[in-house]
């Protein structure tokens, strides 16, 4: 793999909508070792908030930082800082972004990236593959990198030169994932995000985080959801989600976990199977079509903070399908989105 820092990031947030940050720490990412991490705790390098400054806020050790930070490496140590990170699910990694944030006379002058794919933690005889060379870095600053090649990694080192902190390290990219034989005739969580499922787009979402719709688990709260602005205009909002493979649904659940004041009067659901070109192209089609789909889910009542079960006498297409459209009337939030089915193409891997 090879990587690109990025000078023109305007296309970045675009991009990103239908990719997986896999490092995410809410959704399992964790980084497992540090050489040091004496001034700002390791688990901070991965959390999904924004990192924050707090002027007059000390720890017994120093100045808190939001962020991972090792302590002044001198001469005589040598060598340099380092950070061992387990991604939540084996993926291909397209952007990443090294953000020093708040980190002004204390960021790192320079820092690497490696991956490597392994169903044990790694070690002293791990190979590892280079992501990002040794690059220069800014203090309070975005570092957007694209990268090209394809790699599956389940583990990355983030290597800092020679000492000093990281706001947070966002790794974007897909889950990789292929049924295989074990799960031709399970009922499965097909748009889960551990077996690939993925946002696709949206035409709003102004509140919380849009990626937790495919996440495990109920939300812990309205941040922990897709939530859209108070709608002024006719009209519904709306957001694509796209399968790794082709399945056919059986149920569906939408969950309006802690949305009280703010639930949906309505939902439904349009799906097709789209199987010419790349994801690329794919999801563009999706995005221009998904409007005139056929309706997979009738349009239904919902309920504040309640989980809505659909089985499959409310599913109206009995055929195989990669893509899914989520309405909902007219605004409002969603916790989860869960499509049950089988997938259509499990072979023997």
């Amino acid at each position: 793999m090879s990587a690109t820092l990025l000078s023109d990031i305007s296309l970045v947030n675009e991009k990103i909508k239908s990719l997986v940050n896999l490092s995410s720490a809410r959704l399992g990412g964790e980084v497992i070792a540090v050489s040091d991490d004496f001034f700002a705790d390791k688990s901070r390098l991965l959390l999904d908030k924004e990192p924050e400054f707090i002027p007059d806020l000390y720890d017994e050790n120093g100045k808190w930082m939001d962020g991972w930070e090792s302590r002044r490496r001198r001469r005589r140590h040598g060598g340099h800082d380092h950070a061992i990170i387990k991604l939540s699910h084996p993926g291909i990694l397209e952007y990443i972004n090294i953000d020093t944030s708040h980190f002004t006379g204390n960021y790192p002058p320079k820092a690497s990236l490696q991956g490597c794919l392994s169903s044990t933690p790694p070690n002293d005889n791990s190979e590892w593959v280079n992501i990002i060379a040794t690059t220069d870095l800014k203090g309070d600053s975005h570092h957007w990198f694209s990268i090209d090649g394809i790699s599956k990694v389940n583990y990355l080192r983030l290597n800092i030169f020679p000492d000093g902190g990281v706001a947070r390290l966002r790794c974007y990219g897909k889950v990789a994932f292929t049924p295989d034989a074990k799960m031709k005739d399970k009922k499965l969580e097909v748009s889960a995000l551990e077996y690939g499922g993925r946002i696709v787009g949206y035409n709003d979402a102004h509140y919380g985080n849009v990626a937790a719709i495919l996440s495990p688990g109920r939300g812990k709260d309205m941040g922990d959801g897709w939530e859209t602005r108070r709608r002024r205009i006719p009209g519904n909002d709306w957001l694509v989600i796209a399968l790794s493979h082709p399945a056919i649904i059986m149920g569906v659940e939408i969950d309006t976990a802690h949305y009280k004041g703010n639930y949906p009067d309505k939902a439904s659901l349009q799906a097709s199977l789209l199987l010419n070109g790349g994801d690329d192209l794919r999801d563009k089609v999706a995005l221009e079509e998904s409007s005139k789909w056929p309706e997979l889910l009738t349009p239904q009542s919902l309920k504040a903070d309640f989980v809505h079960s659909f089985d499959n006498e409310f599913v109206k297409i009995d055929a195989p399908v990669n893509y899914i459209r989520l309405n909902i009337f007219p605004d409002g939030g969603v916790s989860r989105l869960r499509l049950w089915g089988y997938f259509e193409d499990a072979e023997n891997k």
